[in-house]
């Protein structure tokens, strides 16, 4: 009982720093465009990753932190994370690339944990 509470709190609190990302990208697009233009990917191809990456933090985030299907959450999330954190961190290296180095160091752990028993997420 209290592994799956630890469990569910440690997959909720890892969801939420991505689900946080969510409200920026939607309410700002026009900006966040503009960012990713701003690293040189053209607008229009900027506009459909940055809708791709909603999705991604969506669904990935709905998938980890309800343990639905924990293993396909946390893949979403580093199809989102690695290239961004490739894209907007990694030259020169900042903060950024430190915190998004160990969120994915904290999704793969995710991928690679044992497959819970029946009647455990």
């Amino acid at each position: 009982m209290t592994t799956d509470l630890v469990d569910r709190f440690g997959r909720l609190a890892l969801a939420a720093m991505f689900i946080n990302a969510v409200p920026g990208k939607l309410t700002d697009f026009g900006g966040t465009v503009s960012r990713i233009a701003a690293k040189g990917i053209p607008a229009p191809v900027g506009g459909a990753l940055l809708a791709a990456a909603i999705v991604l933090l969506i669904l990935g985030s709905f998938f980890l932190g309800l343990g639905r299907d924990t293993r396909l959450g946390a893949s979403l999330l580093l199809i989102f994370l690695v290239p961004t954190t490739l894209i907007f961190h990694a030259a020169p290296i900042d903060a950024g690339f430190i915190r998004n180095l160990s969120l994915i160091g904290a999704l793969l752990l995710a991928i690679t944990r044992p497959v819970p028993t029946a009647g455990r997420r």
